[in-house]
């Protein structure tokens, strides 16, 4: 996803709420969510955002979303965000996150079984790892 930070995204300082950021990610990670099951899906859970830099008005963001794991019918996603200079393309990182996701069935609403993730390029192999071993 690619953003613009408009007047209304921003705080009195002229920088992005974080509450912007947030709504963002949720919606890339929803995204990337309803992909992998191929059904509606809905938060279930923020596990983590942390966010590193300030980006001011008028600032481009670059959203990106990513299947780290699927349990039985939820999925753990993880989401980066970067800023990016329009005069250079050059990309700073400004937020982190993880949310969970529940994959419903769309006629009765009950969550529904989701496909594994299977992990086929060395950071998809790292982060299965990772989430194998918390």
């Amino acid at each position: 996803m690619t953003e613009i930070v408009f007047p209304n995204d921003a705080n009195p300082l002229g920088n992005v709420m974080g509450g912007r950021v947030m709504h963002w990610i949720d919606i890339c990670a929803a995204i990337a969510a309803g992909r992998h099951a191929r059904t509606p899906v809905v938060t279930a859970h923020v596990d983590q955002i942390d966010f590193h830099r300030p980006v001011r008005v008028g600032g481009v963001l670059s959203i990106k979303a990513s299947v780290n794991y699927a349990h039985r019918t939820s999925m753990e996603i993880g989401v980066k965000m970067w800023s990016e200079s329009r005069a250079s393309g050059e990309r700073s990182h400004v937020a982190s996150a993880y949310l969970t996701f529940v994959s419903l069935d769309p006629d009765t609403g009950a969550p529904r079984p989701v496909p594994p993730v299977i992990p086929e390029s060395e950071p998809e192999k790292r982060r299965r790892k990772q989430q194998e071993s918390t």
